[in-house]
């Protein structure tokens, strides 16, 4: 069987100002603290003698490989990521970082929040662009129902509110 994957699909490249901060954050405390804490225990590790089978050796250079591969992400990402101008777009409709509170069928209401892919968070209800549910949502205004196709069937809602800031 071959391990051939089709590549995934380009996610959007736009992320709210504090989505980039928090990046950068990440990718800084990644360079700076974790990988020279890594890399002296790492060193420590290697000290010790036969590396065949030195578990702590093993666990650091796996630890080095995943800290190396998510700096090596986040410095192609971040160069690539664009922080749209919220001035530009309508207070009164759904766009980029808006939050908004739909009403389903069944008279339930949850508020969501429309961020980059890099950003996402279920628990806050962050939803990302790129998901069915934010790309129906999009340019609909208070009062205006939609269908969307999720997982779990088509769904019609109705947006009750919406809001930019938090």
């Amino acid at each position: 069987m071959s391990r051939w994957r089709p590549p995934s699909e380009a996610s959007t490249a736009l992320i709210t100002r504090d989505g980039l901060e928090r990046l950068r954050g990440e990718l800084q405390d990644l360079w700076q603290v974790r990988r020279p804490e890594v890399v002296k225990a790492l060193s420590a590790a290697a000290a010790e003698g036969d590396r065949s089978e030195n578990a702590e050796y093993i666990y650091r250079k796996k630890q080095l490989g995943e800290i190396d591969r998510r700096v090596r992400y986040l410095s192609k990402r971040i160069e690539v990521l664009k922080v749209p101008e919220q001035d530009k777009a309508p207070r009164n409709r759904i766009f980029f970082s808006a939050w908004f509170e739909l009403e389903n069928e069944d008279g339930d209401t949850r508020r969501y929040r429309i961020v980059g892919p890099d950003e996402t968070d279920a628990r806050s209800n962050w939803i990302s662009i790129d998901s069915p549910l934010a790309r129906a949502a999009l340019n609909k205004a208070v009062d205006m129902e939609f269908e969307v196709e999720l997982p779990t069937g088509l769904t019609r809602y109705l947006v009750v509110s919406i809001d930019y800031e938090a």
